[in-house]
């Protein structure tokens, strides 16, 4: 496999990710809750002071949606990765998808969240643009990238990895 392919790859898996987030919270969902289950607690507790609560648990169908279609995209895109890398086993499959998976997880949690999150207001919900200290919670991100993130991540690269094997 090419590790300049795998580099050019990087940079424009966290293009597509950061476009695709951007996308996700512009117009009618640029201060929607569809995502509340992804900030902090302190977040949410405000936001549902003056707001009708939903369900955020990992449990809920809104979560279970956005999570499957997430699972989905990031399979089909990191299959593309490790075919154009030059995977031929399940191992390499695997192994890069996880790989790109770790990466983009690093790169949402130091710069997405701990920078634009923090700052943008258009990530703040409504009733909640006071909070610039639950915003910048860099622990709350870490540990949401280390668990449920890394089994997250397991998924769509063994996925990718299997689907090597039956394409090569």
């Amino acid at each position: 496999m090419s590790i300049r392919i795998i580099l050019i790859e990087m940079a424009v898996f966290a293009a597509v990710f950061t476009a695709v987030i951007f996308a996700y919270f512009h117009g009618s969902r640029k201060y929607s809750p569809v995502s509340i289950h992804n900030y902090p607690p302190e977040i949410q507790e405000e936001y549902f002071r003056t707001h009708e609560k939903i369900d955020v648990s990992y449990k809920s169908a809104n979560v279970i949606l956005t999570k499957g279609l997430g699972l989905l995209l990031f399979t089909g895109i990191l299959l593309v990765c490790a075919l154009t890398a030059g995977a031929k086993t399940f191992r390499q499959g695997f192994l890069l998808a996880f790989g790109l998976m770790a990466w983009i997880g690093i790169y949402d949690t130091c710069f997405l969240d701990w920078v634009l999150f923090a700052r943008l207001p258009m990530f703040r919900l409504e009733g909640t643009e006071h909070m610039d200290e639950a915003y910048h919670q860099k622990w709350f991100h870490v540990k949401g990238m280390l668990f449920p993130g890394i089994i997250f991540a397991l998924v769509p690269a063994a996925l990718v990895g299997w689907l090597v094997t039956v394409i090569r």
